[in-house]
This record gives C-alpha cells, structure tokens and sequence, in this order.
C-alpha cells in the first residue's frame, strides 16, 4: 500500500477514534483499536488506557471550553491518534502492515456503520478532517464514498 494511502487510513482512524468518543460505539471501537494497536510493543491494556485518557480529555474540553476549546481538543486528538497509527503502521514489516491495514479499514467500516445505525450518541454525524500532505504528496479527503483513479507516467 502507498505511503499516502497509509496516511489518509490513519488519519481516518484518528478521525473514528474521535467521534466515536462522545457515542454508543464507543465501547466496541475502544475494543477494537486496542486489539489492533496492542499486538506491536504495547500492551492492549495501554491502548485502552490512552483511548479512555483521550475521552476524558474530549469531555472536559467540550464541557469548559465551548465551541472553540473543543475543536481544538478534537484536532488535537485527532492528531495523536493519526500519529499513533502511523507509528504503529511503520513498526511492521510489509505483509504484517497489508494485514493491519486491512483490519484498520474494516475498523473504520464498522465505526462507519455504527454512525449509520444510530451508534452516534450524539444524534448528529460530525466530520472533522485534517491533512498535511509530506514531500510533494497529495491529500484526497472524504466525508463519504470517494474514487480516486490516477494513472503514473
């Protein structure tokens, strides 16, 4: 898998992590993140221990901060876990990180399907993306289903 794609799965996986914090999916993704994230040189239950950290940490900002302190903290976080993933994904070699990729991109179907079903507590589907974009690299970003053809010359 290209270097970019692997970015744009770990950016939606940081993306997941965070709107499934506030919702009735929580529980399950928590569960699957940890299962994911735990088997490289940390345990499951360390896993566990940052997600609920970053739901605390959502929770707090959204109750003081407003608005504004609130975005800042799901940027944030978004930004953690994205980072997280990515690390976790650069620690394998390329058979393991095919595999985990896979398993990433059923993860963020399920959490997908949760939103869909009503998982999200909230009532209201919020997309918050972020991108950056590294040595001449581009970014294809969607809230929804996305096709993106390219052909290499």
């Amino acid at each position: 898998m290209l270097a970019e794609a692997l970015a744009a799965l770990a950016a939606a996986g940081g993306g997941a992590i965070v709107q499934a914090a506030g919702s009735d999916a929580w529980e399950g993704l928590r569960a699957r993140v940890a299962q994911l994230l735990g088997r490289e040189g940390q345990s499951q239950q360390a896993v566990l221990e940052r997600l609920d950290r970053t739901r605390t940490e959502l929770e707090q900002a959204a109750g003081a901060a407003g608005d504004s302190g609130d975005a800042r903290a799901v940027a944030r976080q978004e930004t953690v876990w994205q980072t997280r993933i990515e690390d976790f994904l650069d620690g394998l070699d390329d058979v393991e990180r095919e595999e985990a990729a896979a398993q990433l991109e059923a993860l963020l179907e399920w959490a997908a399907a949760q939103r869909a079903q009503g998982g999200d507590a909230s009532g209201a589907a919020t997309v918050v993306m972020n991108a950056h974009a590294r040595d001449h690299g581009r970014v294809f970003q969607s809230a929804g289903d996305m096709t993106v053809h390219e052909e290499r010359r």
